[in-house]
C-alpha cells in the first residue's frame, strides 16, 4: 500500500522541543489527530506551557479564534510511551535532538511499531535520511521534511528525498505540507544542509567571524543585519532562537563526515555550549531571556 495524504488522519512527532511542539500544534490546528512524544516528562509539561501561552497570544491578537484553539488541543495528547501511538500513526515526524545514534534507535522503533503505510520522517537539517532510513525496513517510506523555527510561522518546508525514497512518499510528504499551510520545496538529491541553510550558514560564519575577531559587537551585527538587509532578525537572535546547541551539533555531525577541522564549530559557539548557554531554551544565550522567551538584553 503505497502512502497517500488522503489516508492521513493520525500524526505521531517525536520530540517535545520547541520545534517538535510546534510542529504538532500546526498538526492538530490542520485538523488531524496528533500524538507528541518524549522521553522527558518535564519537556511534555513544558511544551503545554509554552504552546497554550502562545496560542493565547496569538487569540488576544485576533489571529485565530478560541474555538479553533480548543479544538487544536482536544485533538492533541502528550505522552512519554511511543509505542502506542507509532501503531495508530500514519504519518511521523521525528524531532528529535540532532544526533544520528538516538534518531537510529528512534527510527528503528518506529519501523518495528507503525504501519506498513506510514511515512517517516526527520525534521533534521543536517542528517540525511539516507544514515536513518537503513535502520527501518521501509527505506523507500523515509525523508526529510525539514520544518524552520517557529515552525508555527514560517511557511518553508524542505523536503528531501534519499536514494530510495519513492515519489509517493516525496508527492504525499509535499501535500501534508501543504494542508498545514506551508510552501514545500523539494530536493532532488541530498546535501548537508538542504537549501536555506546552507545560504543561511554562509551568512552565520561571516557574522562570527566579524565577532570574534572584533570587527563590531554581536548586537551590532545583529542591527547591521536587520536595517541593511531587511532581514527579520539578525544571526545571533537566530541562534539564540533555534538553539545554540544545535547549531553546535550540527557543525560537529559535519565535521565528523568531512574530517574537515574548518566544519568544527567556532570558539565562540564551543564556549557557549560548554557553559549551557542555549539561547532562549536556557534563558541565555547571546542575549538574556525571560521564562516566556522575551528578550531583555
Amino acid at each position: 500500500m503505497e502512502p497517500s495524504v488522503e489516508d492521513i488522519n493520525n500524526i505521531l512527532v517525536v520530540g517535545a522541543g520547541a520545534m517538535g511542539s510546534q510542529i504538532g500544534m500546526l498538526c492538530a490546528l490542520a485538523g488531524y489527530n496528533l500524538s507528541v512524544q518524549d522521553i522527558d516528562e518535564n519537556m511534555l509539561e513544558k511544551a503545554q506551557r509554552q504552546l497554550k501561552s502562545r496560542m493565547a497570544r496569538n487569540v488576544e491578537k485576533g489571529r485565530i479564534t478560541q474555538e479553533e484553539v480548543d479544538a487544536a488541543f482536544e485533538r492533541m495528547s502528550f505522552t512519554t510511551d511511543l509505542e502506542s501511538p507509532a501503531s495508530r500513526a500514519d504519518f511521523v515526524i521525528e524531532a528529535a535532538v540532532e544526533k544520528l545514534d538516538v534518531k537510529r534507535d528512534i527510527f528503528a522503533a518506529l519501523g518495528t511499531t507503525a504501519p506498513e503505510h506510514t511515512v517517516l520522517a526527520t525534521n533534521s537539517s543536517t542528517i540525511v535520511s539516507s544514515r536513518i532510513a537503513d535502520a527501518t525496513s521501509r527505506p523507500d517510506r523515509v525523508c526529510n521534511m525539514h520544518f524552520f523555527n517557529p515552525a508555527l510561522v514560517m511557511k518553508c518546508v524542505e523536503v528531501v528525498r534519499n536514494p530510495e525514497t519513492s515519489d509517493a512518499t516525496v508527492e504525499t510528504t509535499a501535500e501534508l505540507a501543504r494542508r498545514l499551510g506551508k510552501h514545500p520545496v523539494i530536493l532532488n538529491k541530498e546535501i548537508s544542509g538542504f537549501v536555506a541553510n546552507r545560504i543561511l550558514g554562509a551568512l552565520m560564519d561571516e557574522a562570527i567571524s566579524l565577532y570574534e575577531n572584533d570587527i563590531a559587537s554581536f548586537e551590532d551585527i545583529d542591527v547591521a543585519c536587520r536595517m541593511a538587509l531587511g532581514h527579520p532578525m539578525g544571526p545571533f537572535e537566530l541562534m539564540d532562537l533555534t538553539g545554540i546547541d544545535v547549531g553546535y551539533y550540527v557543525r560537529m555531525a559535519r565535521y565528523q563526515e568531512s574530517g574537515d577541522p574548518e566544519d568544527r564549530p567556532a570558539k565562540s559557539i564551543t564556549e557557549k555550549f560548554e557553559k549551557g548557554e542555549l539561547g532562549r531554551k536556557s534563558g541565555r544565550g547571546w542575549y538574556t531571556y525571560d521564562e516566556e522567551g522575551r528578550k531583555l538584553r
